[in-house]
């Protein structure tokens, strides 16, 4: 379904979820302190590089291209990060509520390529990519250690959404409960790692060989 046609609330959601990624990738610009172009270039890569490689990936049409608002909300939000001081988005508020954008997108992703005729687990893998390929190539351009590199939970997290995303349409249980359902877990654990500082043990068998 395109963006603009989804209902109300869904559609402010989708597109606040955009510019909480825009948001970070302007104030990574902002941090190495790059010009305006470079911020707003960083601002619309991160907020629409997910759900872009989605798009291509299942044969949708690119989902911004097409939808008058997208743009426009990262060009602004890029806007709004070089007028204003970067200490006002330090500490974590940021990182909160790009972990609602993350769940929420991973859903989002994978019941569009559902949608789409995608198998099951392609369709949890696309709903990774479009919670996480836009941080990803924000990391990769800006020169810094992408999320993938990081022991974190942020592609779990991510994965978990997906997962359970798939599994209600499998099992054919109600939109209205597996979506929020399957938003909240994933943002429940991004949020435990954030506290917590949970990760994901690393590989330690090389010694041993």
């Amino acid at each position: 379904m395109p963006l603009a046609d989804l209902p109300a609330i869904i559609r402010f959601l989708d597109v606040a979820g955009i510019a909480v990624f825009a948001l970070s990738g302007a104030l990574l610009a902002a941090r190495l302190r790059q010009d305006f172009v470079t911020m707003a270039f960083f601002a619309l890569v991160t907020g629409v590089g997910g759900g872009s490689v989605r798009d291509l990936l299942i044969g949708a049409p690119v989902f911004w291209i097409r939808d008058p608002l997208v743009a426009p909300t990262c060009l602004a939000v890029a806007v709004l990060a070089w007028l204003t001081p970067h200490r006002w988005w330090q500490g974590q508020l940021l990182e909160w509520a790009d972990a609602v954008g993350l769940s929420a997108y991973a859903v989002l992703g994978t019941v569009k390529a559902l949608g789409y005729g995608t198998p099951p687990v392609p369709a949890a893998l696309m709903g990774v990519i479009t919670g996480c390929v836009g941080g990803i190539i924000r990391d990769v351009l800006a020169g810094q250690p992408s999320i993938l590199m990081r022991r974190e939970l942020y592609v779990t997290a991510a994965a978990l959404s997906s997962a359970l995303a798939v599994a209600g349409a499998l099992l054919s249980l109600p939109n209205e409960i597996v979506w929020p359902v399957a938003a909240l877990a994933g943002f429940t654990l991004r949020g435990a790692s954030i506290h917590w500082s949970l990760a994901i043990p690393a590989y330690n068998r090389i010694a041993e060989s």
